[in-house]
């Protein structure tokens, strides 16, 4: 089954492929260079993943080839800021920021509030939606919980990887193996549902 994900983001792509496996297909929006995504204006997670998959799969390249359009609209929460960055995740430190912008303005907002580290709780959030020719056929939710520590660590991953530590263990997600995260991961519980709605379609 053939899977378009609204995304240019090549990390998020490879990750989409490693959790869907060999059954699926997946693609993303760096083949259709015409199709624009929309505004991320909608005020949740899953909003946003809404707003995106429906757009696109409204597009009369994508509707001509029946393809299934997928989109996720995640972030980190971190309790101590009120739940910021939260939908603001990618753009933390301003609509340009890169990773390593965004994590640093997070720590500094850390510091500057003088959170103690037993007091940085914090959980990723996803909601993926599945969407075919503007319908909205299903919204998926997974979400990981715990905490940020004081330095980055570990190369893998993006994002926050480096500084968020799932609960019960000793590394952060950019230390982990790709594979260890992908069993844990808030994006991995949203695809297990998504996984499961597909295998109804196709059958």
């Amino acid at each position: 089954m053939e899977l378009l994900l609204a995304s240019r983001n090549p990390h998020k792509t490879k990750e989409f492929r490693e959790l869907l496996c060999a059954a699926f297909n997946v693609i993303d929006l760096n083949l259709f260079a015409e199709v624009r995504m929309p505004e991320e204006t909608a005020e949740t997670f899953e909003g946003n993943a809404i707003l995106k998959a429906a757009t696109v799969s409204k597009d009369r390249q994508l509707q001509d080839r029946h393809l299934l359009v997928i989109a996720d609209d995640s972030g980190l929460a971190v309790d101590a800021l009120g739940g910021a960055p939260g939908i603001y995740s990618a753009r933390y430190a301003g609509e340009n920021a890169n990773d390593a912008e965004n994590v640093e303005k997070l720590l500094r907002e850390l510091r500057a509030r003088n959170v103690a580290a037993e007091k940085r709780s914090a959980h990723f959030r996803c909601v993926i939606a599945l969407a075919q020719s503007g319908k909205v056929l299903g919204t998926f939710a997974g979400a990981v919980e715990g905490c940020i520590v004081d330095l980055p660590r570990g190369r893998n991953g993006f994002g926050y990887d480096p500084v968020f530590q799932p609960n019960g263990f000793g590394q952060t997600f950019a230390e982990m193996p790709p594979e260890s995260k992908n069993k844990i991961s808030h994006r991995a519980k949203a695809i297990t549902a998504l996984h499961e709605a597909l295998r109804e379609i196709g059958n």
